[in-house]
This record gives C-alpha cells, sequence and structure tokens, in this order.
C-alpha cells in the first residue's frame, strides 16, 4: 500500500486575540482565593483533623472532590486524618467530605467573591473590542450558579461559564471546560485564545488546549494573602512572595506571568505581536 504524504502546512494564524477564558477566584473575583480554601479548612475540621490554609492551597485548581482527595494524601494531612480516623482516607471519606463542604461552599461563595481591582474594566476593554469572554472553575455548577448573580450585580459579566462538572470527562488539568468554551463562544482559531490563571492546574489547562497562558501571581493562590495584607507587608517581602509565585507559574508552563487582571491588557498585546509574527503557543 502506498502512502502519500502532503508536505504542505496550513498557513499560520496571524489575527488578534478573540476570546480568553478566565479563571475565577484569585484571578476574577476573591483576592487571595480564600473562599475554596477556607471553606475546606472548615470541612476538615467537622471531621476532627486541623488543616493549614498553606495545606489547603497546595492542590487548589482542582476539582473540588479531586482537591480533598489530594489533601488527603499529603503526608501530614493524611497522618493527622489516620490518628484521628483510625484508618487511611478512602473514597468514601473523600464522599463525605465532599458532602459537607459542598453546602458550606455554596454558603459562602459570596462573602469572598468581590472582583478583583481592575476586573470590571479590563473586561469592558475586551467586550469593547469584540473579544470573547469565556470562563472555568474548579467549583461545581451548584457553586457557580450561586456565584454568577452576584458577580454580574458587581460588574463581572463573562459570555459563558463552565463548572468542573458540567462535563463528563472531568475537570483541570485536562483541556475539556477550556475548548467547551471555545465552542460555545464560536472561536474557531485556538491560537487566537488566552487562558488567565492563577494555579498551575489551570495553566496546564491551557496548554491541553493549545491556547497562550497567563498565570497570576499576586491576587492568587500562590500568595495568598488578601489585598490589604499585602498591601502592608515590606515591599522587599511583596517583591520575594511575587517572585516565587511567578517561578511557580512560569516553571507550569505560562507564557507570561502578571501581578493581576489589571496586567491583562499588555500581556495580551505581547502575544499579539507574537501572532502576527506567525508564532503558535
Amino acid at each position: 500500500m502506498n502512502i502519500i504524504t502532503n508536505s504542505q502546512r496550513a498557513p499560520a494564524y496571524k489575527g488578534g486575540v478573540q476570546a480568553v477564558i478566565f479563571d475565577w477566584a484569585g484571578t476574577l473575583v476573591d483576592f487571595g482565593s480564600f473562599a475554596p480554601t477556607q471553606v475546606l479548612i472548615d470541612a476538615f475540621a467537622g471531621f476532627g483533623v486541623d488543616i493549614s490554609l498553606a495545606e489547603a492551597r497546595v492542590p487548589m485548581g482542582l476539582a473540588k472532590w479531586d482537591h480533598i482527595q489530594a489533601l488527603g494524601r499529603q503526608d501530614g494531612v493524611s497522618q493527622r486524618w489516620l490518628e484521628r480516623l483510625g484508618a487511611p482516607m478512602a473514597n468514601a471519606d473523600v464522599d463525605a467530605l465532599y458532602s459537607a463542604f459542598l453546602p458550606l461552599q455554596v454558603e459562602r461563595v459570596g462573602q469572598y467573591s468581590s472582583p478583583i481591582r481592575g476586573a470590571v474594566e479590563v473586561l469592558s476593554t475586551l467586550r469593547a473590542r469584540g473579544v470573547k469572554i469565556g470562563s472555568c472553575s474548579g467549583y461545581p455548577r451548584v457553586v457557580m450558579d450561586k456565584l454568577l448573580p452576584k458577580a454580574v450585580a458587581d460588574g463581572v459579566v463573562v459570555d459563558h461559564a463552565v463548572a468542573t462538572d458540567d462535563l463528563p470527562p472531568g475537570g483541570r488539568p485536562g483541556p475539556w471546560m477550556a475548548l467547551e468554551n471555545v465552542i460555545a463562544l464560536g472561536v474557531k482559531d485556538l491560537p487566537a485564545c488566552v487562558k488567565i490563571d492563577d494555579t498551575t492546574p489551570g495553566i496546564a489547562e491551557g496548554l491541553a488546549a493549545g491556547m497562550w497562558t497567563v498565570g497570576v501571581a499576586m491576587s492568587g493562590n500562590e500568595v495568598g494573602l488578601t489585598e490589604q495584607q499585602l498591601a502592608a507587608l515590606p515591599e522587599s517581602e511583596r517583591e520575594r512572595l511575587g517572585a516565587a509565585a511567578a517561578d511557580k507559574l512560569l516553571s507550569a508552563g505560562a507564557h507570561y506571568v502578571i501581578d493581576s487582571i489589571a496586567g491583562l491588557p499588555e500581556a495580551i498585546a505581547l502575544i499579539e505581536a507574537r501572532l502576527r509574527l506567525g508564532e503558535r503557543p
């Protein structure tokens, strides 16, 4: 059997950015990403197991059931669970923790989810340019349905939002939520898409989907402080924390890292300059 090879390549996309796919906590809303982490601490406490905020942040970006499972496998947490409950954490325990976590998350997500400074303005600027605005999250649909009306009331309006349990394959670090946005928004050129996220699974999601990726350092999970706490630190400490967060996101493959959503227009300008040269993510 003869195999005929076509050596021609599809022409490189050289247009502008057509869509940006946003994460929510730590990226659009909830400076420092406290809504998921604090509720996880409270859910574990209900089982008599103390976890720290730093421990709760390690698996951030995963779907919440997966987040709880990964958290329970951390050395310190798994040891405390075994000591308290007499057996290693099993999937049935993850189910029980998730069942305790979910109503608390629904109840409190609005409490933590004020827009991050610059979010409303950046979304308005993108929309004025004709850029489509997608979003996805590690939150399940029941939490997103509580978050979205508050976000709209606060001026944070997206064209599409995907929750981690909307799709059968699951959530991050797979590409499915990002690609569902592409389909829903009617974007045909993946190199024209940007995924912005404050976690390494979120960066991996964008890369797996064939998108440009922008990491968020200062307002996100990696620094993990409120805006007020961050402002109270000496400048040298802020710089150290920001550099450590940026290094982690760049090591995960982020094409660019910004302090917060306010820096996104500058990152998009750099991406579009590379697109004009025919570069791909």
